[in-house]
């Protein structure tokens, strides 16, 4: 039954889907690399599963899959801006970044292709989660050492539909970001400093869709950027409770930014719309299933919920739609 029903396009199965990249294509190298570096992964691979998290829809201005098989990514990094294409061939992973962030990226290309995961620290509990794993062998998870890019965005998220967050973060950081160093300039983009993100006027707020509790909640993060970023080199745990200390940023955005940043094999997300419902449906049948029942479900894999997670989203096996979807409101045109 795994795989009968296809995904539906919400947070949640772009959390436990993949990037759709061209397989068996031959590295192509791209105009005047800044730098470049190359790493052997100690098992299977696949960057479209590793990475997908990281982009926030299909325009993300931040990401980037091309039709040779590389993943194009702008980042902020502590040394500057950066631009890193990661491209996997042959059982190698080949990383070329431009900018001032160039050398910080490429030192972390290993950690960012999921080298600190240990995948063989999970055990399947149920046949449904085995299959899913068998048929993704090269699933590990991310880890970005960037707080803020993935806090910001899972702000914007908080209590909206999946295309309203997606249009406020491509307007935001089309509007306040700077093009990418390197040759994708134009098509890429940083996203804003915190400085920048803190003069914001409240009007450009409006116009992206961004509410004032959501709008607040960032220039609240982005005045302790610091202390937060510091926060990348913490257990998830105690990078969640830091993060949450911030007004306005709970468990689920808690969760969303460190299963991003520190690559969490154990930060489930609760408080999540879909989430349960898709857990208990694929585990016990239960289409009702709230945060209780799920985490209650998922206990056996205590230390690896979030991976657990992501296998049964990507096994397909959904409850069917009975209502219509939620509908989009635009405050920028009121």
């Amino acid at each position: 039954m795994a795989g009968r029903f296809a995904p539906r396009p919400t947070r949640t199965t772009v959390r436990g889907g993949q990037v759709a990249l061209p397989a068996g294509i031959p590295r192509q190298t791209g105009p005047a690399p800044g730098r470049a570096r190359t790493w052997a992964p100690d098992g299977p691979l696949d960057l479209g599963l590793v990475l997908g998290p990281l982009r926030r829809g299909p325009a993300d201005p931040t990401f980037l899959a091309t039709p040779d098989g590389s993943v194009w990514r702008a980042s902020r990094t502590p040394d500057g801006p950066g631009t890193l294409r990661v491209s996997a061939y042959g059982g190698e992973v080949r990383g070329e970044a431009w900018g001032p962030g160039a050398d910080w990226l490429l030192e972390r290309l290993p950690v960012l292709c999921g080298a600190a995961d240990d995948p063989d620290a999970f055990a399947p509990r149920h046949r449904l989660v085995a299959v899913a794993r068998r048929r993704r062998p090269g699933l590990r998870l991310t880890r970005t050492g960037l707080v803020l890019e993935s806090l910001i965005p899972s702000v914007l998220e908080q209590k909206v539909t999946t295309g309203e967050a997606y249009r406020a973060w491509r307007l935001l950081v089309r509007t306040h970001g700077e093009p990418a160093p390197g040759p994708m300039a134009g098509r890429l983009w940083v996203m804003p400093a915190p400085r920048t993100w803190a003069l914001i006027p409240s009007w450009e707020w409006h116009r992206a869709g961004v509410d004032d509790k959501r709008a607040s909640t960032i220039l609240r993060a982005v005045r302790v950027a610091a202390r937060l970023e510091e926060a990348a080199g913490m257990e998830p745990a105690d990078a969640q409770a830091r993060l949450e200390l911030v007004p306005g940023i709970g468990p689920w955005t808690s969760a969303e930014t460190v299963q991003r940043s520190h690559g969490a094999p154990d930060a489930v997300t609760v408080g999540d719309l879909h989430l349960p419902g898709i857990v208990g449906w694929a585990l016990a049948g239960d289409r009702h299933a709230d945060d209780a029942v799920m985490l209650s479900l998922l206990e056996p894999y205590a230390g690896q919920r979030h991976r657990a997670a992501r296998l049964i989203l990507l096994s397909g096996r959904t409850p069917a739609r009975r209502a219509p979807r939620m509908p989009r409101t635009d405050i920028g045109r009121l």
